[in-house]
């Protein structure tokens, strides 16, 4: 596993009214602390990739539909240096994925479903100075292919 990536195994709780999951507490060890929390979706087929944070940790789950995330690690001083991890995250394998700083992380909607995801970053979005550096998913500098499906809107 790249080095700083933590998973969290999420235990739903079912009863005859139906389910509720604990995605991420303030007692967690892997909680830093609260940014803000958003839902995210992506189409059948569509990868969403690659991007990149210098400051921001993101801990993210699948709550619908299958998301294939991958994660690339560029930090040069980091023991897993160039290291990719593969995750596939849907009802059947509930995790939350803990990427910090310095990981490219993406994600693909697998499936015939929409995917959708919600992500508690550590920080707030920041409208004048986003913490945001990307690359097309088919970039060369990362050593991963993800299959992108013609004529969808992808990265």
């Amino acid at each position: 596993m790249i080095d700083g990536v933590e998973i969290k195994k999420l235990k739903p709780i079912h009863d005859e009214r139906g389910w509720l999951v604990e995605i991420l507490r303030c007692d967690d060890d892997l909680f830093k602390n609260f940014g803000q929390v958003y839902l995210s979706t992506a189409y059948p087929g569509v990868v969403k990739a690659w991007h990149l944070h210098k400051k921001q940790t993101d801990n993210f789950t699948c709550i619908r539909g299958v998301m294939k995330v991958a994660l690339y690690d560029a930090r040069e001083k980091s023991p897993t240096f160039k290291k990719i991890d593969e995750f596939l995250v849907d009802e059947k394998n509930p995790i939350l994925i803990s990427v910090p700083p310095g990981v490219y992380h993406g994600f693909k909607a697998v499936g015939r479903k929409t995917a959708y995801f919600i992500n508690v970053p550590n920080l707030p979005y920041n409208y004048k100075k986003p913490d945001e550096h990307r690359l097309p998913p088919d970039t060369k500098k990362i050593p991963y292919r993800w299959v992108l499906a013609p004529g969808k809107k992808h990265g």
